[in-house]
């Protein structure tokens, strides 16, 4: 695994898609087997402030989510989510690894406008998880990610 802010370090890449850059690395040779890419716009901190099972599930949760502008109602299957707890929500619209886009709907009849994210469903590591906790803890005001 090489990482672009390393191969920056060395060649200019303003403005050139990643997809793009690994095709073309790929046909001149160089076999690029997968892209990550942990660049995911409509991320934002929000704090759970209600949190309740859902009727019709043995493991899902309805929660209201305070993200700043306004409180939204998110369907969550974490068996750790709760009342109190900061949390990175997708937003409507985000697209997370794997071309997974971010959709209002209905979960077993309720409705759920984003998604609480853990931090393996972002592409991020397991092993940051102690830090994003820190920094989510400290947070007072809720902050877009960009």
């Amino acid at each position: 695994m090489i990482s672009m802010n390393w191969v920056k370090d060395y060649i200019d890449l303003t403005g050139i898609d990643l997809i793009e850059l690994a095709d073309k690395i790929t046909r001149a040779g160089i076999n690029i087997e997968n892209v990550i890419s942990n660049h995911i716009n409509n991320l934002v901190v929000g704090e759970v402030i209600d949190c309740i099972d859902h009727p019709d599930s043995d493991h899902l949760h309805i929660c209201k989510v305070n993200v700043g502008s306004e409180t939204k109602q998110i369907v969550c299957g974490a068996p750790n989510v709760r009342a109190g707890i900061k949390v990175i929500v997708a937003l409507p619209g985000a697209i997370l690894p794997g071309d997974f886009e971010i959709k209002s709907g209905k979960i077993r009849g309720e409705e759920s406008d984003g998604m609480i994210c853990a931090l393996f469903e972002l592409g991020l590591e397991e092993k940051l998880m102690k830090t994003m906790l820190k920094v989510l803890k400290n947070y007072q005001v809720m902050l877009q990610l960009e």
